[in-house]
């Protein structure tokens, strides 16, 4: 079984109702991966059988570190509309709740289409190195990243600050996997910090909350198959100890599959 698919494992537990555990090949710093567990949560619901369409957005808030071992998730359809469905997600452990998500399904429909942003313009993946992580987390061998700039600070050097906050890289999963929601979902999550990118050391920092939304349908995640997806981040403001940053997936044929805005907590 591949190891997102392993992760992604969730048995009924009772009505809405549904039971997971984490995996050490997806730990982060502190807890899982954040992309891992917005992943599970969006299982959750297209597990559902009440679920209506396709994933539309999804947002995710930590509220506490999920500790190693098992966790539920409950979901709960609020409302589905003709065209569109919303959720609420809970994951929880011991009785206590670790995550929340909302999540909107809807029906995609034939009409006027355009896209305003342009993929960057970078060398093929196969042109450039795989990158390999500064210090040691698990759940980077998941993934083949080629950083074409922008990539992390290196620990063992003085710390060189940068202007930029700018990080364009290759991206697909290791060993590689054909795309889905779940998967565009996990790799929506592996921009790291841009506070380490400026101020080129690595300080404490995590994702607070994340959204990611969804633009490609079925047949679009179908074209990519496992290839390489090109995703490019970027920091907006630094204040009061929190951030935001946003970041774009796009195929290797230009389409813009999802975009992603999370706010993170830093100290430095």
């Amino acid at each position: 079984m591949h190891p997102l698919d392993k992760a992604l494992e969730l048995e009924s537990a009772g009505d809405d109702l549904l039971r997971g555990r984490t995996l050490p090949e997806w730990a982060n710093m502190v807890g899982p991966f954040g992309g891992i567990t917005a992943a599970t949560m969006l299982q959750a619901v297209e597990l559902n059988p009440q679920r209506h369409g396709r994933p539309i957005a999804l947002t995710v808030n930590y509220v506490a570190p999920i500790a190693d071992g098992d966790f539920e998730i409950k979901t709960r359809a609020v409302k589905t509309n003709r065209s569109n469905q919303h959720w609420i997600v809970e994951l929880s452990q011991a009785g206590e709740v670790k995550t929340t998500a909302t999540a909107i399904f809807g029906l995609r429909r034939d009409g006027w289409s355009d896209t305003e942003i342009e993929q960057p313009q970078v060398c093929a993946p196969e042109d450039v190195e795989p990158s390999v992580p500064p210090f040691g987390v698990a759940w980077f061998d998941n993934f083949d990243m080629r950083f074409v700039d922008g990539g992390m600070p290196d620990a063992a050097n003085d710390p060189v600050e940068s202007a930029s906050s700018t990080s364009t890289l290759w991206v697909r999963n290791n060993p590689p996997r054909p795309l889905d929601f779940v998967a565009l979902t996990a790799v929506s999550d592996i921009f790291y910090p841009r506070i380490f990118l400026r101020r080129g050391q690595f300080v404490p920092a995590g994702t607070v909350s994340i959204s990611v939304y969804f633009h490609a349908d079925d047949e679009q995640l179908a074209a990519q198959g496992d290839d390489f997806l090109l995703g490019t981040a970027r920091a907006h403001r630094y204040s009061g100890g929190y951030f935001d940053q946003s970041a774009r997936l796009f195929g290797r044929d230009g389409t813009l599959l999802a975009t992603s805005h999370q706010f993170v907590y830093f100290k430095a």
